[in-house]
């Protein structure tokens, strides 16, 4: 097992483990693959087409080792979609197919995919100042200081801000580590204020205007609900989150209706935002790179995130193990919902490799 999640004291968090910007090469924009042939399920029916792991040619005969793995981890839904059609959709442990479960930090990516809509729809722009959407004094820090903080640093998790109180979304918990853009650091409080930028921005409700915007276009079921009067968390349906999936392989376009035109911003969305965790998008997590972070941590770690994993994979990793995979070259959505596996983490995870190792012996 790699040293992903390794626990470390108070100092470390401190520590001379980030870049500066001044020190930082270039980052280049990946420009996401096009998949052909895509299978889209109708946006207001129960209805979805299925392949069978046999007519993919998949070793069926390692299938059930990925199932007993699968419940024997608390597993309660997992879901492949191939090219779109549905090749395994397996509900365990007293979980339905019309269940809703949380998707923990996985719903991350919602709001990244939210964000983009508001800015393409002419509200708000990445590169401003959070403080013009939020006022002045959002935060605990001094005026110039807090100026520096964008709507972007938001989304990329560089916004400096102590991560230590994690959930708190309230100025006087939001206080100054490093200048915004020199140091990442995995924390809920200014990404949950990304919905709040989005609500005011748009003058509309964040449910309302995600529902209208994204959730009601592709036919998803779900709401966001505050678990802990912080962090706003969204439920659904497994189906749900791999329409989402399937959305985000297509890039952006749902059964040929564009839900978000902006290529620039999709692109940015699945590659590499910054060069203080290569593996991290707009709040999506990525595989292949030559480094990663960890949620918690200063360290950075050498190779892929998840290294039994295609080397495309991104993906919206939650907390408990809610697991959402994208794999461009495969044509692979794969979810994975349910308990925690045994780590009791934020977002990526040990399991992670695991279960990759199982699915590559199951269709490779």
């Amino acid at each position: 097992m790699k040293p992903l999640f390794i626990l470390i004291i108070w100092s470390l968090i401190f520590v001379g483990c980030s870049t500066t910007a001044d020190e930082a090469p270039v980052i280049q924009q990946e420009e996401t693959p096009i998949v052909a042939n895509l299978y889209f399920p109708p946006s207001q029916s129960a209805e979805w087409a299925t392949i069978t792991t046999s007519e993919l040619g998949w070793n069926t005969e390692n299938e059930q080792e990925l199932r007993t793995f699968l419940e024997n981890n608390g597993t309660k839904a997992f879901i492949i979609l191939k090219d779109g059609r549905i090749a395994v959709e397996w509900y365990l442990n007293e979980h339905t197919q019309n269940t809703s479960w949380y998707w923990a930090s996985a719903g991350k990516t919602l709001t990244a995919f939210t964000v983009g809509l508001a800015q393409e729809n002419g509200f708000l722009n990445s590169d401003d100042k959070t403080s013009g959407y939020l006022e002045t004094g959002w935060t605990a820090l001094e005026a110039d200081k807090e100026a520096l903080i964008t709507v972007k640093h938001q989304l990329t998790m560089t916004t400096g801000l102590n991560d230590q109180q994690f959930d708190c979304i309230t100025p006087e918990c939001l206080t100054y580590v490093a200048d915004a853009g020199s140091r990442w650091a995995y924390h809920n409080g200014p990404y949950t204020l990304l919905q709040k930028v989005v609500a005011n921005a748009t003058e509309t409700e964040w449910s309302d205007y995600f529902n209208q915007s994204l959730r009601d276009k592709i036919g998803m079921d779900g709401f966001w609900f505050s678990t802990d009067d912080l962090n706003n968390v969204y439920f659904s349906s497994a189906r749900s989150m791999a329409r989402f999936g399937l959305l985000n392989l297509n890039n952006g376009v749902w059964d040929g209706e564009t839900i978000l035109a902006d290529t620039e911003y999709l692109n940015s969305m699945k590659s590499t935002s910054q060069n203080l965790n290569r593996a991290y998008g707009y709040l999506w997590w990525l595989n292949g790179k030559s480094s990663y972070r960890a949620p918690a941590s200063q360290l950075e770690f050498s190779g892929p995130l998840v290294e039994n994993a295609p080397s495309d994979m991104y993906g919206g990793l939650g907390k408990n193990d809610q697991k959402l995979y994208v794999v461009p070259s495969k044509g692979l959505v794969v979810i994975r919902m349910g308990e925690d596996s045994g780590e009791d983490l934020l977002g990526p995870s040990s399991f992670d490799n695991e279960l990759w190792g199982k699915i590559n012996e199951f269709i490779n």
